[in-house]
């Protein structure tokens, strides 16, 4: 009985950050890509990715909340990212991938903010840049 439920707690353990963890085709769209431009209101840095919230201003003048997941924030700090590499209430443009289930959820591919665009770290392995 104490081995079952030993057993027990550590495969629940170990699922969880799994369940956690998607690959790109499972959530995202590559055949939809996306080009947005907002103000950011929020950043997530977590793992397994890092995710931005920002609102898009549409032509009728309403505003729509948007978020995009990025890279694993190891992955972008080796890139020269941190934490305050995207700041609340600053413009955004991303370029990405839309989610399949219609939410206004991206991929991002990449971020520009003033006039320096860095990669989002995607997990879209074919819009990935090849390794030199």
């Amino acid at each position: 009985m104490r081995f079952a439920s030993i057993v027990l707690g550590l495969s629940l353990t170990v699922a969880a950050p799994l369940s956690a963890h998607h690959s790109f085709a499972a959530e995202f769209d590559a055949s939809k890509p996306v080009t947005l431009q907002g103000i950011v209101t929020k950043v997530e840095w977590r793992n397994p990715h890092i995710w931005v919230y920002f609102d898009v201003k549409n032509p009728d003048g309403s505003v729509t909340a948007w978020q995009c997941e990025g890279g694993a924030p190891n992955a972008l700090t080796r890139q020269g990212w941190s934490k305050g590499t995207l700041e609340s209430g600053g413009p955004l443009t991303v370029e990405g991938y839309l989610a399949k289930d219609g939410s206004k959820t991206c991929n991002a591919r990449s971020w520009k903010v003033g006039d320096r665009t860095v990669l989002a770290g995607s997990s879209n392995e074919a819009a990935a840049p090849a390794s030199r």
